[in-house]
């Protein structure tokens, strides 16, 4: 009898992706799994039930037989608790059952307790190890494209401004100025976006490396003192001392001050966002201009940012949205599907799943199995909470 992966309806307030497409619905019937789609969990992204049902999916409409049954749940969202279902989501999945999902697990210690409690084995999205051969998995990538394009355009149709260079026959518009905060994926995308709309593009990066990624994307790299590395594992930017972050600050104080947009995407994974925009420097800002802050859902890079909101501050727009992928959601559930599609062919074994712990990447995305911890930064978290 094959394994029954479960597609989930996300939960989360607001949230519309779907873990799971038509696309890769086909692909997993295909290889031996059985697939149920909850009633409606593709409305958000503009996918219909009958388009699942199409692709060889049974539609649920009990959904909380469906978590009681299945082998595999696939999720955007962490499982969280479920008011229509009277129950977390967890505490529904049966001993030895697997979820798929965006985790955060420095986030969830509750939610990594009780996935403990009832045996589930999570592979956590947000863990997969970024290696050549992970790309393909890396979920955290191709959600951020997404954002680092959305934040441009966001800004763009904020703006009093053009972005571009424009002769006209009233006068000559000069381009408009935007800094970006960090060149990783959103920030890269970023810088092509603002660039394909016209605008003057300087980016600042603690990474010496990505310089000259971000010149050939036609973009200025602003030079920082560099008394020390911040190249950390993986590509993600580590954590740096507050004396290197004070004299970045005072160099990119001077760029914010003339710029029209700005544009923050620096991350720490499993820490606090860096803050390396501080009230001081809005100040001393342009009326009108605009901070998009990427990192608002880890504690934002600018000290004025409010988490899901847009706030006015010093005459200078504020926005803090935390999920702009959820803003795109027909190609984000897209790219994300398929991101859970080639996890899941690493564990299914002709209709049955496995776990090999041998695998690296399965090793690294694991967060619990078995009743334990294996993702050992969060084992420790467990200990001290």
């Amino acid at each position: 009898m094959s394994a029954q992966v479960f597609v989930a309806k996300e939960s989360a307030s607001g949230e519309l992706r779907v873990a799971a497409t038509p696309e890769t619905v086909k692909k997993l019937v295909k290889e031996g799994l059985t697939v149920v789609v909850q009633a409606g969990a593709g409305a958000g992204a503009n996918i219909a039930d009958a388009a699942f049902a199409d692709a060889g999916a049974s539609i649920a409409s009990d959904a909380k037989a469906a978590w009681q049954s299945a082998d595999l749940v696939l999720k955007v969202q962490p499982p969280q608790q479920n008011d229509a279902l009277g129950s977390h989501e967890a505490s529904l999945l049966k001993q030895g059952a697997i979820v798929i999902a965006h985790v955060f697990p420095h986030k969830q210690l509750p939610l990594v307790k009780l996935l403990m409690q009832h045996k589930v084995s999570c592979l956590a999205m947000d863990l997969v190890p970024r290696i050549s051969r992970a790309q393909v998995m890396d979920s955290l990538s191709s959600q951020a494209n997404i954002a680092g394009y959305k934040a441009v355009v966001l800004a763009a149709s904020r703006l009093g401004k053009y972005f571009p260079l424009l002769m006209t026959a009233a006068g000559t518009i000069q381009p408009s100025k935007v800094v970006i905060m960090g060149a990783g994926v959103a920030g890269l995308q970023a810088i092509a976006t603002a660039r394909r709309l016209g605008a003057l593009v300087e980016v600042s990066d603690i990474r010496p490396a990505v310089k000259e990624q971000v010149e050939s994307l036609g973009a200025k790299f602003i030079d920082l003192p560099m008394q020390e590395s911040g190249e950390g594992q993986g590509g993600y930017a580590k954590e740096v001392s507050a004396d290197f972050l004070a004299k970045q600050q005072a160099v990119l104080k001077e760029k914010l001050a003339q710029a029209d947009v700005v544009i923050t995407t620096a991350q720490v994974p499993g820490r606090p966002a860096p803050r390396l925009v501080t009230e001081d420097m809005v100040k001393a800002m342009r009326p009108g201009s605009i901070i998009v802050d990427l990192a608002a859902d880890s504690g934002g890079n600018c000290e004025l940012t409010e988490n899901n909101k847009e706030v006015v501050k010093h005459g200078v727009l504020i926005m803090g949205h935390s999920n702009l992928p959820n803003t795109m959601p027909t190609d984000a559930s897209n790219l994300y599907a398929r991101n859970v599609y080639a996890l899941i062919k690493l564990i299914n074994d002709k209709g049955t799943l496995k776990l090999n712990l041998e695998d690296e990447i399965i090793a690294g995305a694991l967060l619990t199995t078995d009743g334990a911890v294996r993702h050992a930064p969060t084992a420790e978290a467990l200990k001290l909470s």
